[in-house]
């Protein structure tokens, strides 16, 4: 099984809030830090732990609980000093993977040089989406089709590549449909440039899975989780 991470989401608004839940509701550890007491107070019994930290200040942040974390979530709003200064302070801190929350590109470029390893764009991503991936990094994209049942996009697993879709056979050993194959091949072309050729294949039981390959599978929630944690 699959190991679960921890994560530490800094700013609790709408946004963090919602990855903070989706986090929790993974099974992941989650501690949730702000510098306003009321969200913190309301925070408590949702999350592993809520913590009162002023992150834009280096002794309070080196005083957080932060020592197993393997990912930090910047989620602070419209306060672009804040942003940058917790993600500064974060990177010095040694935490492995920084992700931060942007509100224009130029912000996004300075969240990167001060230590994010990843961007996100709020008005393209919800934090539902953002906290499912986070949780589950091979999960490219996944779409509800129903309370229960969803449509995800995913790599294939390594101890997939070079078996065949019938050697696999998801639907009946785990109740998941293969909707889908995407394979993205890389060439160059004449002048040494690459170029990117992607071909979406039907699951015929003779396709055989290759390194990199993109699956669309269907199926109850429960049953994609299970796959996500083989």
């Amino acid at each position: 099984m699959a190991q679960k991470r921890n994560f530490a989401v800094i700013g609790l608004g709408t946004f963090g809030a919602s990855i903070c839940d989706v986090l929790t509701e993974k099974g992941t550890n989650v501690v949730a830090m702000d510098r306003d007491s009321s969200v913190v107070e309301a925070m408590k019994g949702r999350v592993s732990a809520a913590v009162l930290v002023d992150t834009t200040n280096e002794d309070s942040l080196l005083k957080a609980p932060l020592e197993n974390i393997d990912v930090a979530i910047v989620a602070i709003g419209d306060n672009l000093e804040a942003s940058i200064l917790t993600t500064m302070l974060l990177k010095q801190r040694g935490i492995p993977y920084i992700v931060a929350r942007a509100i224009s590109s130029l912000h996004a470029t300075v969240l990167r040089r001060v230590g994010a390893n990843e961007v996100i764009n709020i008005e393209e991503e919800t934090g539902t989406r953002i906290a499912r991936r986070l949780v589950a990094p091979d999960v490219l994209d996944s779409v509800p089709m129903s309370a229960d049942v969803s449509l995800t996009e995913q790599l294939a697993p390594k101890y997939f590549i070079g078996k065949s879709l019938a050697e696999v056979d998801l639907e009946a050993k785990m109740r998941l449909r293969v909707v889908a194959v995407l394979r993205i091949v890389i060439d160059l072309d004449d002048s040494g440039n690459s170029l990117r050729r992607e071909t979406l294949l039907f699951p015929e039981p003779t396709v055989e899975l290759q390194d990199g390959d993109r699956l669309f599978l269907l199926g109850r929630n429960v049953d994609l989780d299970g796959f996500q944690n083989l």
